[in-house]
Order: C-alpha cells, then sequence, then structure tokens
C-alpha cells in the first residue's frame, strides 16, 4: 500500500481485478496524499464521504465479476466539469460554493467505466490562463519546483498527477491548456480532435475550441482513460461527433519504422530557448533510433496564430460569460441599486482581472463597426491555418516540434504582463485553432531541471497513432517515470 501511488493506472487496475487491494483502500491512499499535499493548492473541493461512498460501489463491482478497464481506479477532475456530488467553481468567486444538479458526459463516461472521484482540481478561472495564477482560490505550484508555475489552465490537474495525487485526472485544452500544463509538470496530456468528447456540463470559454481530454504518467494510461471519456453525444452537444467511441489503446506498440514526423521550421525559429530545443531535440533523436523519419515542414501562419486566437477566443467567451450576471445562480452582489447595477456590481465582484481584460476584447471585437474588421478576418486566418496543416500532412504522418518556448517560469514573474503570457503559448494554438488532436510527451529536462514536453500532432482522428508513438517513445525512455523529490 506505500508505494500505492506509484503504480501506473493499468497496474492499478489489475492490482484491483485481482483483489490485491481494494477501491476503498486505493481512495484512502490516495485522499490522505491529497492532504499531505494541500499546500501545492491543486485540490479545491474533496469530500470523503462521497468519494468512499464510490469506492464501496467499485467494490461491489468488483466483487460482482465486472470488467470495467477503470474500475476502482481513483480520478480527479479539472474544476470545468459540472458534477452532482462536489461543487463547481470554475476557478472562480463567481461561482463559489455552486452546486450543479447534474453530472457532465464526460464525467458520467469516466464514472461509467467504474472510476472513483477525489473531487475537483484548480484551474485558472474559467480556463483563462497560461500559469494558473488566475484561480480566485490563489495559484498551483508546481511540484517539480514551488516557486514555479504548473502551467495553466490545467494547472490543479497537471499537478495532481505529476505529485502522484490521482493517477489520472481530466483536463480541458481551449489554445494549449492541457499540453502546457503537461509540459511544465513532466506528465503525459492528450487533447482529442475537437468534437471527439462531449462538451455538455463543461463549464464554456470559448466554444469552438473548448476541448475535453486525458491527463496522466503515461501514453498508456492517457489511452485507457481517453477511451472512456470519448464516444458521441448528440443530444446534448451538437458539436460532438459522429464517431464511435475506440480502443485507444489498440495500437500502442506498433513499430515506428517509416513513420513519417514533420518539424515545423516556424516551432524552430527565434525564441525557442536554447534547453527546450535541445531537450526536443534528443526526443526526436530516439523516435528516429526507433524507425521514425524527420520531414522538414512549415506552417506558413504559426505566427498569426496569437492575434487569431485572442480575437476568437474573447469573443466567445464575451457572449459565454455573459450568462453570469447574478440573476439565475452564481455570486450576486450584496448592495446594489436598479437591476443594471446589481449587473455592474455583480460582475465587478464576481470575476478576476484576466476575466474581465478578456470579456472586454471579446465585446470590442464583436461590436458595430470592428466585426468585419477583427472577428471575421480572424475566422478567415483560422481556416487558412487548417489549410496549412491539411499541406502538411500530404508530406508527413504526425508533426512534432516543442510544447512551449520555455521550461515553468516563476510564480509572479509574468502576471503583470498578459501578452507574455499569450505567447507563451505560440506552438498550441495552431492545432487548437484547427481542431487537431494533440499532446505532450515528456521530454527531458531543461533549465533548473525542469521538465520539458514534446507536442505531437496527428490529423483529425488520428489519437490512437500519437498515442502510440508516445507509447514507443516512453518503452525508449525514462523521462516520464522520472518523479519529483518528495513525491
Amino acid at each position: 500500500m506505500a508505494d500505492l501511488h506509484h503504480l501506473s493506472v493499468a497496474a492499478l487496475a489489475a492490482k484491483l481485478k485481482a483483489k490485491d487491494v481494494s477501491a476503498v483502500e486505493a481512495a484512502q491512499h490516495f485522499l490522505a496524499r491529497g492532504k499531505a499535499h494541500a499546500g501545492l493548492g491543486a485540490f479545491l473541493a474533496t469530500d470523503e464521504a462521497a468519494t468512499l461512498a464510490q469506492a464501496k460501489a467499485a467494490d461491489a463491482r468488483l466483487a460482482a465479476g465486472d470488467t470495467a478497464p477503470l474500475l476502482g481506479v481513483p480520478i480527479a477532475h479539472k474544476d470545468i466539469f459540472v458534477t452532482r456530488d462536489f461543487p463547481t467553481t470554475a476557478g472562480s468567486k463567481m461561482l463559489s460554493g455552486y452546486r450543479s444538479p447534474f453530472d457532465s458526459t464526460v464525467v458520467n463516461k469516466v464514472a461509467d467505466s467504474g472510476a472513483v472521484c477525489l473531487g475537483k482540481l484548480n484551474c485558472d478561472e474559467f480556463a483563462m490562463g497560461s500559469g494558473n495564477e488566475n484561480s480566485a482560490f490563489g495559484p498551483v505550484k508546481n511540484p517539480w519546483d514551488a516557486t514555479r508555475v504548473p502551467g495553466g489552465s490545467s494547472g490543479g490537474s497537471a499537478a495532481a498527477v505529476a505529485a502522484r495525487l490521482a493517477p489520472m485526472v481530466t483536463g480541458t485544452d481551449t489554445g494549449g491548456s492541457i499540453r502546457q500544463p503537461a509540459a511544465f509538470c513532466g506528465i503525459t496530456g492528450i487533447k482529442p480532435t475537437y468534437g471527439r468528447a462531449s462538451r455538455y456540463g463543461m463549464v464554456a470559454f470559448a466554444s469552438s475550441l473548448d476541448q475535453a481530454g486525458a491527463m496522466a504518467g503515461s501514453a498508456e494510461d492517457c489511452a485507457l482513460l481517453l477511451s472512456a471519456m470519448c464516444g458521441p453525444d448528440p443530444d446534448r452537444d451538437s458539436t460532438s461527433l459522429d464517431a464511435p467511441a475506440e480502443d485507444f489503446s489498440r495500437s500502442l506498440g506498433a513499430d515506428l519504422k517509416g513513420l513519417r514526423i514533420g518539424l515545423p521550421k516556424e516551432f524552430f525559429a527565434e525564441g525557442l530557448s536554447a534547453d527546450v530545443r535541445a531537450a526536443v531535440d534528443g526526443a526526436l533523436k530516439e523516435l528516429e533510433k526507433l524507425g521514425a523519419t524527420l520531414v522538414p515542414i512549415s506552417l506558413p501562419r504559426t505566427e498569426l496564430s496569437i492575434p487569431v486566437y485572442y480575437i476568437i477566443a474573447p469573443a466567445e467567451a464575451s457572449s459565454n460569460l455573459s450568462r453570469f450576471d447574478g440573476v439565475k445562480f452564481g455570486h450576486r452582489a450584496a448592495k446594489y441599486g436598479d437591476l443594471r447595477d446589481m449587473y455592474e456590481q455583480t460582475r465587478a465582484e464576481g470575476f478576476g482581472d484576466e476575466v474581465k481584460r478578456r470579456i472586454m476584447i471579446g465585446t470590442y471585437v464583436l461590436s458595430h463597426g470592428y466585426y468585419d474588421a477583427y472577428y471575421l478576418q480572424a475566422q478567415k486566418i483560422r481556416r487558412m491555418i487548417a489549410d496549412d496543416f491539411q499541406q502538411a500532412f500530404q508530406s508527413c504522418d504526425v508533426i512534432a516540434g516543442p510544447v512551449a518556448p520555455t521550461v515553468a517560469w516563476k510564480l509572479g514573474e509574468k502576471s503583470n504582463d498578459p501578452v507574455a503570457n499569450y505567447l507563451a503559448d505560440i506552438f498550441t494554438l495552431p492545432a487548437s485553432l484547427a481542431g487537431l488532436p494533440g499532446m505532450s510527451v515528456p521530454a527531458g529536462f531543461g533549465a533548473g531541471g525542469m521538465p520539458v514536453g514534446l507536442q505531437l500532432i496527428g490529423n483529425y482522428l488520428q489519437e490512437a497513432k500519437l498515442l502510440n508513438v508516445a507509447h514507443r517513445l516512453q518503452q525508449a525512455t525514462d523521462w516520464h517515470a522520472r518523479r519529483p523529490e518528495g513525491f
């Protein structure tokens, strides 16, 4: 029991099925670890009684011979997914104490697979941020160095896996919010093709970009969780793809001989730090040893992805967040005059600075006289960015490069410089705008001994291929198995 948290998801599931450990014992072990490392700020809400009730139900299913793949394995959810058993805040004062009357589709699917929920994980407010410093409930600390950010917005999710507070977690990725924190914390994370996982019950930020994904210690573990999460949801999510659920672990272990890996010259240009470049190059050499071929490609509109994203995402956010007005649910100001004053006071008190900034930008670009000049133009360039990827995939099977230009920065280092935060997303934004699957795989270490992530991008519905490339790399290296000191 002492080293239960060092087991992979697959190994823990096997122990549970063999009755070597019970679901209740596993839940108790991880709950205790969460309490012991509460200083990281990873969890926003736990409920031991609710978790143990789920664990007892899982033990009953195990005793009855149920073979659900994740039965009894603990999980924690990013606090963007609504849940009945735990409060949902989206990291915002606006939703402080809110309890949903229903579970999101992703939470339901994972529960059906038998996973036991440990609680809800900290995140940037409404998933807006690159460092998890925008949460109304305090920042998350990186387990590798508590003075550094864990990445965002799924920073609580990444920190929980890196610190072994949960063997697997959910995250969401709008512009890189699974891949970047996974890279900063030395874990594996995958954002599937847009529409693969239902958005029903996800607190919306930018509806045409938000996508649920999996984060865990290895590609194999991510494959198991992603298989449980994905599938069509036409009755509740109109953007859900009509693509059947599948076993994403089916191709793990396949030969990489002949695989063409495209390297965009724009991902290796000025601005990429030398330490990150060296780590990524080292990972690419390992893939070459496994039989892959490196192919130079170009994604010429990479630089345009930042202005395009920071027009489209705030525009959609300004619309989505208009529902938080103090009338139906969430925070309401205690003192106000008329109805308009109630709206103004409620939103001034409930939203943090970054959320207000993006609402204002979004409202501006959608306003009369600016819609055509900004929003419409951004959508046209978005289409061109997607076309660039399709052109690139004619000469390669998978695209690879860095996840972020640097390793994790110090807490507070970029707090007063939102543009610097935005620029950190330069390598993750293009795939998000195109709706492509992308993942981060541990690729060694950079300055200060901090983790570096290798980004893998595939064509639509090619998650299994990406996971196999990551799996083969992890079979040949031990970067994903290294743990921060003290965890």
